[in-house]
């Protein structure tokens, strides 16, 4: 289909399988502590998304769409014979799980959504999005250390930028390639993704939305989804922001752990 996925496996096959979808300039590896604490238990999964790490895309841009990218998701999935397992995605990945999770509920019986939400609601939200989602990805081909900075310097990553590990993520970011990621950017961004808001009324497998306490922007988004999915629970996790798998590991993984068992 025009993908080449890299992927990393921890665990046995004969485990259940639990699939991990990176953030925005991530790759596998950032959920190697999570994975490595579950491994005994599950087959922990995580794949390098289109334009990050060492996935290879090869066609038109279109191909790094979220229809495109779920659909060739379930096409891996099925070429490793997985035909079902449990899905966890973090933001950018967050929003493409909860695409996968409305669209092939019967592939992912369940389903957590961390810092994660499900589109703009309106088109002229999304269009005004897209277009600085769009300034951005040429921000990141024209100087990509100053995006960095930009990136990181926001109130979003406030509680990263204080934790020990935020230089280890700053500098495996800077790895990334430019052109691939801004490409991401213009097509699987906030701005570009169908709203899943109408379609999340509907859900009926469980969801378990993760946020960070100190992250008030997507504990509100998330306060929202809870209040419109009737399958879907909402948990905060104490002294963390966005980013609760590299901020506050253990508690991430204990609430994974809860949920799938």
């Amino acid at each position: 289909m025009g993908y080449r996925f890299h992927y990393t496996v921890h665990g046995q096959r004969e485990l259940p399988v639990v699939l991990f979808l990176h953030g925005f300039m991530g790759n596998s590896a950032d959920f190697d502590t999570v994975m490595t604490c579950l491994a005994n238990q599950f087959c922990c999964l995580a794949v390098d998304l289109p334009g990050h790490g060492n996935t290879i895309v090869e066609g038109e841009d279109t191909l790094y769409t979220m229809p495109q990218t779920a659909n060739a998701i379930v096409s891996w999935l099925d070429h490793l014979n997985v035909p079902q397992c449990f899905l966890v995605g973090y933001s950018m990945g967050g929003r493409l799980a909860l695409y996968l999770a409305l669209h092939f509920p019967q592939r992912f019986p369940k389903v957590v959504l961390e810092s994660a939400s499900p589109g703009l609601r309106t088109k002229a939200e999304r269009a005004a999005r897209l277009k600085h989602d769009r300034a951005l990805a040429d921000q990141i081909e024209a100087a990509f250390p100053s995006f960095l900075s930009y990136w990181y310097g926001q109130p979003l990553f406030h509680a990263l930028r204080h934790h020990p590990v935020f230089m280890q993520v700053q500098e495996r970011r800077s790895h990334n390639h430019p052109a691939l990621l801004a490409t991401s950017l213009r097509y699987l961004s906030t701005g570009s993704q169908p709203s899943l808001w109408e379609r999340l009324q509907h859900h009926t497998q469980p969801l378990l939305l993760l946020t960070g306490e100190d992250d008030r922007k997507f504990c509100t988004i998330n306060q929202a989804m809870a209040n419109c999915c009737l399958t879907a629970q909402l948990r905060m996790l104490p002294a963390c922001g966005h980013v609760p798998h590299l901020e506050q590991p253990n508690a991430f993984t204990d609430a994974l752990q809860t949920f799938f068992s």
